[in-house]
């Protein structure tokens, strides 16, 4: 008996002995390095971009909103401004009012705005689908798609304003514009055709055509992007089950090309909506003919062009809005389910 209890008093003794040198080689072990946070210089290294953002983009559209709803304009010559002084919605009321012509101007060239770039976009965006899905095809296998992808980019590294400097002088109403000459070398008129300041649907073609040639590089380098990304097996089962190209395209190319034509589709459209430079330069700022090429940009660079910021606000406000209604609209009609 005396046996079994010193044997258990050994036992705990030497439990007890372990656990304290256990807890002292834990004491004086190595201690574990501390894990690098990482997390820290992501915010470091993001941190300019929200400052930038904030100063140079934010708190501007914030105050362009809040000018609309004010009076703020220069007062006559010089720099004597009055306001801003909160008049309600009068600016909006002011846009939306009959003008000595008959017509509310916002909405004129909100139209015309519309009118060019549709023109423009639903050629684009046929004939760069059509080149995408020749340059991709496996069957015709075309050889240096690399280079055209090039050729077709180039036309869009081309600023905006030169393109129409360009087509100003080639469709001018002059003896130095080509166009004409080669009319009256046909003789079919010898007085020549006035392509900018007399016929609209002219000068809108011009545009829209000008536009086309800008981008149509561009997209057709992102439909291509899209095309190759699909898996070339769904393109050979198709085959093998007899599928013809046209139900090649519309039940496996179309659908998951989406994505893209989305993307496509909205960055046009607010491109389009924001469409400034090119009937500027070409029209010399007018909108010429009868303001039926005057976009919705133009009308702001009208009113900041005489220091009434409140006016240029409110139109700013309503572009954006157009803009954002816009592309719910596109976003939906695109992705709708069948």
């Amino acid at each position: 008996m005396e046996n079994t209890i010193n044997d258990v008093q050994s036992k705990v003794e030497n439990n007890v002995v372990e656990e304290k040198v256990s807890e002292a080689s834990k004491k004086n072990g190595p201690k574990k390095k501390k894990s690098i946070s990482y997390a820290k210089w992501g915010i470091i290294f993001i941190l300019p971009f929200f400052i930038a953002y904030l100063l140079f983009t934010l708190y501007p559209q914030i105050l362009t909103i809040i000018y609309s709803f004010n009076e703020y304009r220069k007062s006559g010559i010089g720099v004597t401004y009055i306001g801003p002084n909160f008049i309600g919605f009068s600016n909006y009321e002011a846009l939306f009012t009959v003008n000595e012509s008959g017509n509310i101007m916002i909405l004129q060239c909100l139209w015309n705005t519309i009118i060019m770039w549709v023109m423009g976009a639903v050629v684009q965006l046929a004939f760069s689908l059509l080149l995408a899905l020749f340059f991709t095809s496996t069957r015709l296998n075309i050889k240096g798609a690399g280079f055209f992808k090039s050729v077709f980019y180039m036309p869009n590294l081309i600023m905006a304003s030169a393109f129409a400097f360009l087509f100003f002088a080639i469709f001018d109403n002059s003896a130095a514009g080509p166009v004409n000459q080669i009319i009256k070398a046909f003789g079919w008129t010898t007085d020549g055709i006035d392509f900018i300041t007399t016929y609209p649907w002219s000068t809108r073609g011009l545009v829209a055509f000008m536009n086309f040639l800008m981008w149509f590089g561009n997209t057709t380098i992102l439909l291509m992007a899209g095309i190759m990304g699909i898996d070339e097996s769904l393109f050979e089962s198709a085959r093998l089950d007899g599928a013809s190209s046209t139900r090649v395209f519309t039940d496996i190319t179309l659908p998951l090309l989406k994505p893209i034509l989305v993307y496509v589709a909205i960055t046009s459209m607010i491109g389009g909506l924001q469409m400034y430079d090119v009937p500027a330069v070409l029209t010399k700022g007018y909108g010429s003919p009868n303001n039926k090429t005057k976009t919705l940009v133009m009308l702001l660079n009208d009113y900041l062009s005489v220091g009434n910021y409140g006016m240029s606000g409110a139109v700013a406000v309503i572009l954006f809005v157009i803009t954002g209604i816009f592309s719910i609209i596109v976003f939906r009609s695109i992705n709708r389910k069948n």
